[in-house]
C-alpha cells in the first residue's frame, strides 16, 4: 500500500487482483513464485481492509474478469504499465471493452521520456545512462499518498473463479484453491533489505561479482512484483550521503534500459536484433544443462542453485548464458525460456535482453566474439570453490584448484560427476566461426 499511485486516486473504487489463468495454467504446481505472490496479495487484502478498503481476487482470464465486472457499472480500469508482448496484447483487449488508463509505476521513466535529439530511442547504454543521470537529479521521487477512496459495495469474500465457459464459482481464499502447492519461503521486508544493503553499498562495485560475498541489495524480486516502489529505492540511495551509490544507481537504470528497449523493439522478445545465426538445436545437450550435469562445475552449480532456490547469482547468470549460447551452441531462446520457468525475479525485458547480450545477438556494441571462459570465471570469482561445492556436493572432496581446471576434469574420473560435455576452446572457436558466416 505504501507509495502506490493506484491508491492515490480519490474516487469510488473496486481494487482487484487477477490470478491470470493464461499464465498460471502453464506453470508447475510447485512454482514458488505463485506462493510469493499469494503471500503478498493476501497481505495487501488485509492492509486494505484495515483502512476501509478491500481487494476482490479473481482466478480467471483478464477478459473473463472484466466481462463479469463491466455490467456492474464500472467506467474505467487503471493499472500500472507493463511492456512485454503478452501484457500489451492483454491490455489492448481490455481497452476495447472499457476505458483503460496506464499509470507509470513499474520503472523510473516512461518509454518516450528519454530519447535522442532526433526523437529515436537510444540503443547503447552509456549515452542513455548519461542522459538519464542528469534527469534523475531533478526527478520527482516523492511518495504517493493514500487517498480517501470510497469502496464500491461488492462481494470481497474468498476467490471468484470464472472458467472458460463463464461459469462463476466462489473458492476459499487459499493457494490450494488455485491448484498450487504452498512453498515455504524466507520472505523479508524489502525496507529491511535496504537497511541491510546500506552496510555493504560501499563495497557493491568491488564485491558484487564474488560468489560468496553478500554485497547485493536482494531487491530484484521486490522490484519485479512491486512489493517496493522504484521511487522508494531511489529515495533511499539519493538520501545516502557519503556513500558510493553510483554503481547501484547504474544497475537500477539498466533495468529501465532493458524495459525501454523491449518497448521500442518488441520483436526482440523472440528474435535476434542482429546476426542470422541462432544456435543449433541439440536436445541431449539441453537436457544435460537443465539437470546441472554438463561437467563444468560453475555452470552446473548455477543451474542447481536456480532449480533449488529460484535464484542465481548475477555473475553466474552471465557465465551460464555464455556457456549455453557459445559453448553448447544452443538457441538463446531455449535458455531464456528455462530461466523464465524458474527465476523468482523473472522479468521478461531483463531476461530477454540479458540472454541476447550473452548470445551476442542483441543491441550491445560488443561483437559476437565475446565468450566467457567458465574456468577462468570460477577461478576468479569462486577461488576456493565454496559456491560450487555448496550446490554440487559430490565435488566436496575435490581440491578447489582442480574444479577450475578443464584438463583435470576431462582426464580424471570423479565419482557421481560427469566429464565436461564440450571442450571450451574448441567449442568457442566453432561458435565464432558460425557467427562470422552469419
Amino acid at each position: 500500500m505504501e507509495d502506490n499511485p493506484l491508491l492515490s486516486l480519490d474516487d469510488e473504487v473496486l481494487p482487484i487482483f487477477i490470478f491470470d489463468t493464461n499464465i498460471l495454467d502453464k506453470l508447475q504446481k510447485e512454482d514458488r513464485r505463485v506462493s510469493y505472490i499469494f503471500h503478498f496479495v493476501h497481505k495487501l487484502k488485509q492492509d486494505l481492509s484495515a483502512c476501509g478498503l478491500d481487494l476482490k481476487i479473481f482466478y480467471a482470464s483478464p477478459e473473463a474478469a472484466f466481462e463479469y465486472l463491466i455490467p456492474q457499472g464500472m467506467d474505467e480500469v487503471v493499472a500500472c504499465e507493463d511492456y512485454d508482448n503478452y501484457a500489451k496484447e492483454r491490455d489492448l483487449k481490455i481497452s476495447h471493452k472499457i476505458h483503460f488508463r496506464y499509470i507509470k509505476d513499474t520503472y523510473i521513466f516512461k518509454p518516450n521520456e528519454v530519447l535522442k535529439e532526433d526523437g529515436t530511442p537510444y540503443l547503447v547504454f552509456t549515452p542513455f545512462y548519461k542522459k538519464v543521470r542528469v534527469l534523475l537529479e531533478n526527478k520527482n521521487r516523492d511518495a504517493f499518498k493514500l487517498a480517501q477512496n470510497t469502496l464500491i459495495d461488492e462481494d470481497y469474500e474468498g476467490i471468484t473463479k470464472i472458467d472458460a465457459n463463464g461459469v462463476v464459482t466462489k473458492l476459499p481464499l487459499s493457494l490450494e484453491s488455485l491448484g498450487f502447492e504452498k512453498i515455504e519461503l524466507n520472505i523479508k521486508n524489502p525496507h529491511a533489505k535496504l537497511e541491510d544493503f546500506k552496510k555493504y553499498i560501499n563495497d557493491y562495485k568491488q564485491k558484487r561479482d564474488f560468489l560468496n560475498e553478500d554485497a547485493g541489495s536482494n531487491l530484484s524480486v521486490d522490484l519485479r512484483f512491486g512489493t517496493i516502489s522504484t521511487r522508494a529505492v531511489l529515495r533511499f540511495v539519493f538520501d545516502l550521503k557519503g556513500y558510493d551509490t553510483e554503481p547501484f544507481i547504474r544497475q537500477l537504470v539498466f533495468r529501465d534500459f532493458y524495459a525501454y528497449l523491449l518497448f521500442h523493439m518488441p520483436r526482440i522478445e523472440s528474435q535476434n536484433y542482429r546476426y542470422s545465426f541462432n544456435g543449433i538445436e541439440d536436445n541431449q545437450k539441453f537436457e544435460a544443462f537443465c539437470k546441472g550435469q554438463t561437467g563444468v562445475p560453475i555452470v552446473d552449480a548455477g543451474v542447481r542453485e536456480l532449480l533449488k532456490t529460484g535464484a542465481m547469482h548475477n555473475r553466474v547468470r552471465m557465465v551460464v548464458a555464455s556457456f549455453f549460447t557459445k559453448d553448447l551452441l544452443l538457441p538463446w531462446q531455449w535458455g531464456e525460456k528455462f530461466f523464465a520457468e524458474h527465476l523468482m525475479d523473472f522479468d521478461k525485458a531483463s531476461n530477454v535482453l540479458s540472454w541476447q547480450w550473452s548470445a551476442g545477438t542483441g543491441v550491445d556494441p560488443q561483437p559476437y566474439f565475446r565468450v566467457f571462459n567458465p574456468y577462468l570465471q570460477s577461478k576468479k570469482f569462486d577461488k576456493d570453490a565454496k559456491y560450487i561445492k555448496r550446490f554440487c556436493p559430490e565435488l566436496g572432496h575435490v581440491e578447489a584448484k582442480y574444479l577450475h581446471d578443464e584438463n583435470y576434469l576431462f582426464n580424471n574420473f570423479i565419482q557421481g560427476y560427469p566429464k565436461p560435455i564440450v571442450i571450451y576452446k574448441t567449442a568457442s572457436k566453432i561458435a565464432i566461426e558460425y557467427y562470422k558466416k552469419s
